[in-house]
């Protein structure tokens, strides 16, 4: 299969994508089975020219100026139940095809009474995008259920089974995001199957309640277990509450969602910020080990990506080694900074929502330039009053801030 031959005409990015902005690609390839989807992506690296991958088009912010390479559409679909180990009582494995919708395999989950995805409900876009960033909400991440992926490596064409350890997972980001080129074609999780709950209480209790917000919704304390039905449904109103679940009727969910992420600071840095400004002190990880140029790495090609690249998980704040980190938030950042929801540059068509000032959105025609200004001016506001550069979380395509 090539781009050529595929028989598809290419549709404009603004179809595909929910910010809805963004132009018409050269080509464009659409692939519904893993097989296709492997014999596309290797057509397509073997012609040598520029590439770019399409789930749902969540997180993705392109330019109105077209791509011009190629585009691979991922719309595999399916749901595996792996056989049941005795060495994991109570545990439900499943194997998802990439391009299955992320909130249809949380109600498909859900509604059979297995834990673990429950709060990462209502977040848009494909499964296979999930690992890339280690989506995560109301006190879960993906990185909590994941098992491994099915990648194709694009350095040699070949599939390959990544554990969820190899893929240098942590607050949204991956090695998958960090430069690891390549495709994911299946996610595998292992969830927890609440029979047993269900047998002598009489209903699916999820997780543990991480997150205050959430705890706040359900009228429960933290750490407290409840119904996953209980958790999706809560998790969806708060979500709707801040433009966070698509609706073709509210204009303020036409975005990537989080348009920033969460800055990670170090403590004394995080000292200097008003009283009021909420933060979270991070648990340190082990000391990443840095392998010398010429040394043996040993196992994947990926452990010598991972090794070769853990110099530059030192972030602009993170500080000396050993210095504790503590996560702030962006969306006080911006609302301190003088940006209130719903603002908007003058006579444009973006606009911080409504509903959340960490969303930027497409009021109706906005052109992916509108949303880039509105974004570097969120940044150098936040800049000229606290010293932080948020980072943006979507992908940006043909796009600098």
């Amino acid at each position: 299969m090539t781009p050529e031959n595929a028989g598809q005409e290419p549709i404009a990015l603004a179809e595909l994508t929910t910010m809805r902005v963004g132009g018409v690609p050269a080509h464009m390839v659409t692939a519904t089975t893993q097989r296709d989807l492997i014999d596309a992506a290797r057509a397509v690296w073997a012609s040598g020219g520029e590439w770019l991958v399409i789930g749902g088009g969540s997180n993705t912010v392109a330019s109105d100026d077209g791509f011009e390479g190629t585009v691979i559409r991922v719309a595999t679909r399916g749901i595996e139940i792996l056989p049941a180990t005795v060495a994991e009582p109570g545990v439900v494995r499943v194997r998802v095809q990439a391009g299955e919708p992320w909130d249809e395999l949380v109600v498909y989950t859900v509604g059979r009474g297995w834990s673990g995805i429950e709060a990462l409900s209502g977040i848009p876009g494909s499964t296979g995008a999930a690992p890339v960033q280690n989506i995560g909400a109301y006190g879960q991440e993906l990185s909590t259920s994941l098992v491994a992926i099915d990648f194709l490596d694009y350095a040699t064409g070949e599939v390959l089974r990544l554990d969820a350890a190899a893929l240098g997972l942590d607050y949204r980001t991956s090695v998958l995001k960090q430069g690891l080129q390549g495709i994911v074609l299946t996610v595998e999780l292992a969830l927890h199957d609440t029979a047993e709950e269900r047998a002598v209480l009489g209903q699916p209790l999820g997780r543990p309640v991480g997150y205050a917000q959430l705890a706040g919704a359900l009228g429960v304390q933290l750490g407290d277990r409840v119904a996953i039905t209980d958790v999706r449904d809560a998790v969806l109103v708060l979500r709707a509450s801040k433009g966070m679940v698509l609706n073709p009727d509210d204009p303020d969910t036409c975005s990537a969602g989080s348009f920033f992420t969460n800055p990670i600071v170090r403590e004394s840095f995080a000292r200097t910020l008003p009283s009021d400004a909420p933060r979270w002190p991070l648990e340190p990880d082990e000391p990443d080990v840095v392998m010398p140029i010429g040394s043996l790495v040993s196992g994947t090609p990926l452990d010598a990506f991972v090794a070769l690249q853990a110099e530059s998980a030192v972030s602009e704040h993170a500080g000396p080694v050993g210095e504790r980190l503590v996560k702030l938030s962006a969306a006080w950042l911006i609302e301190n900074a003088g940006i209130r929801r719903g603002f908007q540059l003058p006579g444009s068509r973006a606009a911080v929502s409504g509903k959340h000032t960490l969303a930027i959105t497409n009021t109706g025609g906005a052109t992916a330039e509108e949303i880039a200004q509105l974004a570097r001016f969120v940044q150098g506001r936040v800049q000229a009053e606290f010293g932080i550069t948020l980072q943006p979380e979507p992908v940006l395509v043909g796009i600098t801030l």
